[in-house]
């Protein structure tokens, strides 16, 4: 199966019934299989007129009740970012897939680049937050889709999966997992009569049932400042708790949502910290440099919002040499990392952004060069 279409089975999985897209390389297949299997099953697919219908529909689809989500890359996912706010303002579970391509505009459309990690956690504008997970293989492109759409619907939060190019269209043999083998959260329902209920009514790090567009039960959402019952409200204490809220609702359960894998970590000197298409090219290095006496270890990021600083510093505070490498021109992850480790460690960035993926060689030759020594990149 191709990394594409395992992201579709496994929204399908989640019970996703409800997408809305506009066709864009490289995630066109995901909309393809969407616009098969979603007909079958009772759901809806539509194949809306741009980025900025398509997330509007997911939003409106998902108020009246349905798991919903759609696919994208950069330059859709950059006409997302208005809806995305309101999405993350009125607390509305959906996935988005960004299937991260080569920049800046259109840029190099079939060619993969990992540069979109800032935009999405910083995409809109406020103060806001939402969840991000990175799949590095098949396999994880299936099982990180369930559990975007597990998230979305627990936190009552956009979350964002967003794989690269080469791990979207990479193909390999999985085993997919049977009906019920994985578990699926659905969104709580209100436990109140009608009259007394309240969309937003949460107390600081949780969430307030969400009842459907159409029920008995009336849900204002705006993307205005409001209040527990949905409607605009400018005081600032209320601003406080409702800014708060929507913070504390991820910061306080963390260690839920930041999952990582480590490979040959107990003994290393070096350590890789790695995401989406360069864990495999990681994973490689690692091996090459152990056989030559360089005991090397990897920590991979499945979670890349909120950060796994945590896990990153644990980790790096045993190793003599961190490497990050990624597919963009800045080191948008190792400034993350670097953020984590401080000025101290020798922290060395493998970065390319040409359209070409990064190789077990480009990663091996960083860990090998003396220290101090200045990376070549492309």
């Amino acid at each position: 199966m191709q990394g594409n279409e395992a992201i579709a089975e496994g929204a399908l999985y989640a019970g996703a019934r409800f997408y809305a897209g506009y066709p864009i390389t490289p995630s066109s297949e995901i909309a393809e299989l969407c616009a098969l299997r979603l007909p079958a099953l009772g759901g809806v697919f539509i194949q809306m007129e741009d980025e900025l219908g398509s997330i509007a529909a997911v939003i409106g689809a998902s108020l009246a009740g349905a798991k919903a989500f759609t696919a994208t890359s950069g330059p859709g996912f950059s006409l997302m970012q208005e809806n995305l706010g309101l999405a993350i303002m009125g607390e509305v579970p959906c996935v988005v897939v960004d299937v991260q391509r080569a920049g800046p505009s259109t840029g190099l459309a079939t060619k993969p680049a990992q540069a979109d990690i800032m935009q999405v956690r910083w995409g809109r504008h406020g103060d806001q937050s939402l969840i991000a997970l990175c799949p590095a293989t098949v396999r994880e492109c299936f099982t990180l889709a369930v559990q975007a759409f597990n998230f979305a619907e627990r936190f009552r939060v956009p979350v964002v999966l967003m794989p690269d190019e080469v791990v979207a269209h990479t193909r390999e043999n999985i085993v997919l997992p049977a009906a019920g083998e994985l578990p699926l959260l659905q969104r709580s329902a209100p436990q109140v009569a009608p009259a007394d209920y309240l969309p937003f009514a949460a107390e600081i790090g949780s969430v307030a049932p969400l009842a459907a567009y159409g029920s008995e039960y009336v849900t204002h959402v705006t993307s205005s400042m409001h209040g527990r019952d949905g409607y605009s409200n400018n005081d600032p204490a209320n601003a406080t708790w409702r800014v708060a809220q929507l913070h504390d609702k991820i910061a306080r359960h963390r260690d839920e949502i930041v999952l990582t894998r480590t490979f040959d970590t107990d003994d290393m000197d070096v350590l890789l910290v790695t995401h989406g298409a360069t864990t495999r090219a990681g994973r490689a290095a690692a091996l090459e440099a152990r056989a030559r006496g360089v005991k090397a270890g990897v920590l991979q990021l499945q979670t890349i919002w909120p950060f796994p600083d945590r896990e990153v510093a644990a980790l790096a505070a045993r190793a003599r040499t961190v490497v990050v490498p990624e597919m963009n021109y800045s080191g948008q992850l190792a400034g993350e990392v670097r953020k984590v480790v401080g000025d101290g460690v020798d922290l060395r960035g493998v970065t390319r952004w040409n359209g070409t993926i990064i190789a077990p060689q480009d990663i091996l030759d960083a860990m090998l060069r003396p220290a101090g020594a200045v990376e070549a990149t492309a």
